[in-house]
C-alpha cells in the first residue's frame, strides 16, 4: 500500500511562485511515474506534470515552460516548482504515483492565485 502526502500549496499573487511536495510512503516499486493533477471548481482532473522513475517528464501545454516537476527517487518524493503563476493556476493540485500494479492518489493541496 502506497501513501502520498502532498504540501507546500497556499495563496499567492499572479506572477508568483509557489513549490509543492509529494512525500510517497509504503510499498513503492521502483519503477513507477509520480505527477501532478489539478481539479479546478466545476472541471475535471487534468494532468499538470509527470515523471517517471528514470527522469522523463511531461507537461500539460497550459503550464509548459512555467512549471518544472522533478524528483528524488531516494526520498520518494516528487516537486513541482510553479513560477509565473495566474488565476488560471487556481486549482486543488493532487499527486499521483501510478506503476503496474497500482495507482494511487494524495489528498491534494489547494493552489490559489489571486489577481
Amino acid at each position: 500500500q502506497v501513501q502520498l502526502v502532498e504540501s507546500g500549496g497556499g495563496l499567492v499573487q499572479a506572477g508568483g511562485s509557489l513549490r509543492l511536495f509529494c512525500a510517497a510512503s509504503g510499498s513503492i516499486f521502483r519503477l513507477n511515474v509520480m505527477g501532478w493533477y489539478r481539479q479546478a471548481p466545476g472541471k475535471q482532473r487534468e494532468l499538470v506534470a509527470t515523471i517517471t522513475s528514470g527522469g522523463s517528464t511531461n507537461y500539460a501545454d497550459s503550464v509548459k515552460g512555467r512549471f518544472t516537476v522533478s524528483r528524488d527517487n531516494d526520498k520518494n518524493t516528487v516537486y513541482l516548482q510553479m513560477n509565473s503563476l495566474k488565476p488560471e493556476d487556481t486549482a486543488v493540485y493532487y499527486c499521483n504515483l501510478r506503476h503496474v500494479v497500482g495507482n494511487y492518489w494524495g489528498q491534494g493541496t489547494q493552489v490559489t492565485v489571486s489577481s
